[in-house]
C-alpha cells in the first residue's frame, strides 16, 4: 500500500471541544494537514515526548510502556493511521524484535500511537484515503500577541524574567508535574536561544 509520511506540526487547545486538544499532522509532500482531536493527558505525553530534555520525576504511562518495549528487545518501526470511521482514527503500531526481526502489529488509539512514535523517533504514516477524507489544506499562522497576553501571569510575564529565573521556575514546574507550565517556559527559553543565534 502507498503510505504518506506525516510530520507533527503542533498541538493546540481545541476550540470546538472543551478539555480537548488538536494534534496537527502534515503530509510532508502535499502540506495537507490532518487534525486529530486528543485528550489532555495524551497531548501532554506527546509534548513531553517531543521535548527530549524534559524528564518528569516519575514516568508517564507512555514512558513506562516505552521502557517495557525496549526491555523485551523490541523497537517501534512505524505508526500507521490506516482508517477513519465516523470521525475516529484507527492506527497500528508496528514493532520489530531486534534479534529475530519478527514483526508485531498492535492496534492502538492514534493519540497513544503518536505518543509512542515520538519516544522512538519512529515515522508516522497514513493512507491516501484517510488524507482525502479528513485532511485539510490550510496555512499555519503564528499566534498574534496582544496586550492581554502580557497580563497573564503564567505566560505573558515570562519575557520579563531572567534566564536564571526561568530555569528555576522550569525546575519547580517539572518537580510539581505542572507540564503545561513547563512547556510554556521551555518555549520561552527556545525563543531566547533562537534570538541569540
Amino acid at each position: 500500500m502507498d503510505y504518506k509520511r506525516l510530520i507533527i506540526r503542533g498541538i493546540s487547545y481545541s476550540q470546538s471541544q472543551s478539555g480537548a486538544y488538536a494534534l496537527l499532522l502534515e503530509d510532508e509532500e502535499t502540506n495537507v494537514k490532518l487534525p486529530i482531536v486528543i485528550g489532555n493527558f495524551e497531548a501532554q505525553s506527546i509534548s513531553l515526548g517531543l521535548e527530549k530534555d524534559l524528564n518528569p520525576p516519575r514516568p508517564l504511562t507512555h514512558d513506562l510502556f516505552a521502557k517495557f518495549v525496549i526491555s523485551t528487545n523490541y523497537k517501534i518501526e512505524s505508526v500507521i493511521i490506516y482508517q477513519i470511521v465516523d470521525g475516529v482514527f484507527f492506527s497500528h503500531i508496528n514493532f520489530k524484535e531486534n534479534s529475530t526481526g519478527q514483526d508485531l502489529i498492535l492496534d492502538a488509539r492514534t493519540s497513544d500511537a503518536v505518543a509512542m512514535a515520538v519516544r522512538f523517533d519512529a515515522p508516522i504514516f497514513t493512507t491516501k484515503e484517510v488524507l482525502s477524507e479528513a485532511g485539510i489544506l490550510l496555512e499555519l499562522e503564528l499566534p498574534v500577541t496582544t496586550e492581554e497576553d502580557f497580563d497573564d501571569p503564567q505566560t505573558g510575564s515570562l519575557h520579563l524574567l531572567s534566564m536564571e529565573e526561568l530555569l528555576k521556575i522550569l525546575d519547580d514546574a517539572v518537580r510539581d508535574e505542572d507540564f503545561d507550565a513547563a512547556l510554556e517556559i521551555q518555549e520561552e527559553i527556545k525563543r531566547r536561544d533562537k534570538k541569540i543565534e
